[in-house]
């Protein structure tokens, strides 16, 4: 086929591709989707059809358009006619029989073996009341609760083979929990401190002060810290504030919770979840030993730095702190915080004490083994601290504690374990008055006993 171009002269087609491949570059054409779509005749992917005028063809009218429009009126409305008459009727048989609704059943068709068609009947359910919670509630709470939170850096060193020693660093969270005339307490968990040679802590206005191990509780999994009030300005102590603890035991299951803590170091964020459990008994491990810790579960995200750091209720209140994440790639959404209303008796021991000398630390003189929850369920003993044998002399005897004995608490906080009790025992002066509650077997069973005593010290003992 012969094509000419607008001078009437004759071109060859390949020549127009050659043309238009070379200046492709510096005149791209515009984007024609009828270009685009059409087929080319000549194989190469290229279509030069479109160059050529064409005429315009006015499109010819369908037959049978009107027939099938029409049709699809008569159906629409013949559908809106029927369900208009199908509401019409329920709605007047259910206003002549209110009773009918009222007994009204709903059922679910499964199949029991596979074969054999079941109808399971499924109980009518009270509708309840939902209580949503606002996004501006979240950044109240976030707003109010900041600057109680810190982050926590820790160093310590440890020795390789060689003798070189070889600091090493960690992140965790802690929680403002109190304040007096001289210092700064801060509650966070025992493994985020543990072993550290120093700590520093952020506040909110991103200052940062050394701090102190003032107490702490491995088997609780708790620790106190202490900042002194003189290394602080003014603006840092107008900035930060004290959290308000709440009470764990009125959590419900479903209720929003509110992570807030150092994750991944990075510094303070925030996750948003719901109580998933409570009185979760979780195994834990520290490479050494396993102990059972009873936690809350929640699907807020807890990840590595938000240990110590606070779970809160939607009205600001301290619900538990953040401890461990169930790590496995099966599992989302399972992070556990110790409840506060069992942290808050060993926080506020933790408080209290003070930095004694061996000589001035208190003495039971017990020897003791754990009974753990396997333990318990095993032999029918409870748990806490089984007496193996008493020191003669010591305040024990004195206080008839007796081998067999199960010590569960010592001044209202609970005991769980040989460690926590010889550390709690050390904490207190030598001299001190404490009281003791404890599990004795008689007439076939435990009954709790509870006794009075005053710790002695090591030295009187061995004199």
């Amino acid at each position: 086929m012969d094509f000419y171009n607008q001078n009437g002269d004759y071109d060859n087609p390949n020549k127009i591709d050659n043309e238009e491949n070379n200046n492709s570059q510096d005149n791209k054409p515009e984007y024609s989707f009828w270009a685009e779509n059409m087929s080319s005749s000549t194989g190469t992917g290229y279509n030069y059809y479109h160059h050529i005028p064409r005429y315009e063809e006015k499109p010819q009218k369908k037959k049978g358009a009107k027939k099938v429009f029409g049709f699809l009126a008569k159906a629409l409305l013949f559908g809106i006619l029927a369900g208009a008459t199908f509401i019409g009727v329920q709605f007047l048989y259910y206003k002549l029989n209110p009773n009918a609704f009222q007994n009204h059943e709903s059922y679910i068709i499964g199949s029991a073996d596979g074969n054999v068609r079941t109808k399971l009947k499924v109980a009518s359910t009270d509708l309840g009341k939902v209580n949503s919670v606002p996004e501006s509630s979240v950044m109240k709470v976030a707003e109010e609760t900041l600057p109680s939170i810190v982050s926590i850096t820790s160093v310590s060193t440890s020795t390789n083979w060689f003798g070189i020693e070889i600091p090493s660093g960690g992140s965790g969270s802690g929680i403002i929990v109190g304040k007096d005339e001289k210092e700064l307490l801060i509650a966070t968990n025992n493994h985020v401190v543990d072993g550290t040679d120093k700590i520093t802590v952020t506040f909110i206005d991103d200052t940062e002060a050394n701090a102190v191990i003032k107490g702490t509780d491995a088997t609780a999994d708790l620790a106190v810290l202490t900042v002194d009030l003189s290394e602080l300005e003014k603006s840092t102590l107008d900035a930060i504030k004290v959290a308000k603890l709440g009470n764990s035991d009125d959590v419900k299951v479903g209720e929003m919770a509110i992570a807030i803590g150092n994750a991944m170091g990075y510094g303070q964020s925030i996750t948003v979840g719901y109580i998933s459990a409570k009185d979760r008994k979780v195994e834990i491990s520290d490479n050494y030993s396993y102990k059972t810790m009873v936690l809350l579960q929640t699907d807020a995200a807890i990840n590595p730095g938000n240990s110590g750091g606070a779970l809160l209720n939607v009205n600001g209140e301290v619900i538990g702190i953040n401890t461990v994440k169930f790590a496995d790639y099966k599992v989302e959404g399972m992070g556990y915080a110790i409840p506060i209303s069992k942290a808050i008796p060993i926080i506020n021991e933790l408080m209290s004490r003070e930095i004694l000398a061996p000589e001035e630390q208190g003495f039971l003189g017990v020897t003791t083994t754990d009974v753990t929850e396997d333990v318990s369920e095993r032999f029918r003993i409870p748990v806490g601290v089984y007496i193996t044998s008493v020191v003669k002399g010591s305040p024990a005897e004195k206080a008839g504690l007796k081998e067999g004995d199960v010590i569960k608490y010592i001044n209202d906080i609970e005991i769980t374990s040989a460690v926590q009790l010889k550390e709690l025992v050390s904490s207190i002066r030598a001299g001190t008055e404490v009281e003791i509650k404890y599990m004795r077997h008689i007439d076939g069973g435990y009954k709790e006993q509870t006794v009075k005593t005053i710790l002695g010290s090591r030295s009187e003992i061995n004199n």
